[in-house]
């Protein structure tokens, strides 16, 4: 554990205890500014990460986002917000947090030794070779993760581990390691700080850059979301309006024979076409609106 980085003590907060507050906020934010330039250091492995969630969600594979602690919430916590972001079925791209549910809402720290349940995880979850397993883990050392990825690799499953320490064992064991050296905490080995920040940022970039690829943005809009209130709705109707410049009242009764979705909506307005053209065009070219538009002639920067 000594040879940690995660777990190593920070010169910038020796001491900490005995200084004014806005001292102790100064020294956090400095820590933090870290995080970024670090993550951006692993851009060439997240892209790597990203094209194995594109294969595998195009062939009907699933995602899980595995950890303990703060790792496996921030993985819950994507994992949640991909269906209503991007319009994907939640069994699609899963959440495991060791000790379950309860774990999310209660520290449970004894279940991240669990090795065991790891490895039980394949046969629980029927995971295949379709499927992509991504662990997160700080240490890279969590025993429920590293069971579960020596179990996925015996079984030929896609792996990704998400970690902070460069010679840990799970950047060994996966086949995509993305690991975000980001120093010793201000509190030493509270991992939730720095570590959890960028763990967020590498799974905001995974999950939004793969969402982009797979036709579930348009321009820069989030064009899958469910429109299920009417906070939503209107976003929506702001979003075809802002898109194809057309009338306010026109993009409404168009989102309404869609359904309030906004793919076919776009390509009824662009296109000139009817719903049930629409929704075949979108089935013709995987849900990617611009491949569709291109179907009918319409090509778009």
């Amino acid at each position: 554990m000594n040879d940690w980085i995660t777990e190593s003590r920070n010169p910038a907060s020796r001491g900490l205890d005995n200084k004014p507050v806005e001292e102790i906020l100064h020294i956090i934010n400095a820590e933090d500014k870290k995080v970024p330039e670090a993550v951006g250091q692993a851009i060439d492995q997240i892209a790597v990460a990203v094209e194995a969630f594109v294969t595998s969600y195009r062939r009907g594979g699933r995602i899980f986002y595995v950890g303990a602690g703060t790792s496996g919430r921030l993985g819950v916590v994507d994992a949640v917000e991909c269906p209503p972001t991007f319009g994907v079925p939640p069994e699609r791209i899963q959440g495991i947090l060791a000790g379950g549910m309860n774990a999310f809402f209660k520290a449970e720290e004894s279940y991240e030794d669990d090795r065991d349940g790891g490895r039980r995880l394949i046969e629980e979850r029927t995971m295949s070779e379709k499927d992509l397993i991504v662990g997160i883990s700080a240490s890279g050392e969590t025993p429920f993760v590293l069971g579960l990825i020596e179990a996925a690799k015996q079984r030929s499953i896609k792996t990704v581990g998400i970690t902070n320490n460069p010679q840990s064992t799970l950047a060994r064991l996966v086949e995509i390691p993305i690991v975000v050296v980001v120093g010793p905490e201000v509190i030493a080995g509270s991992t939730r700080m720095k570590a959890g920040t960028a763990q967020k940022l590498v799974l905001n970039m995974l999950s939004t850059t793969a969402m982009v690829k797979l036709g579930k943005v348009y321009d820069h809009f989030m064009i899958d979301l469910q429109a299920s209130n009417s906070k939503l709705r209107r976003r929506a109707e702001e979003m075809v309006r802002t898109l194809t410049g057309e009338d306010p009242k026109l993009v409404k009764q168009t989102l309404t024979q869609a359904n309030y979705a906004v793919k076919p909506a776009l390509i009824m307005l662009k296109g000139k076409v009817s719903y049930e053209k629409a929704k075949k065009l979108l089935e013709r070219h995987h849900g990617v609106v611009r491949e569709a538009l291109k179907d009918l002639g319409i090509k778009e920067d």
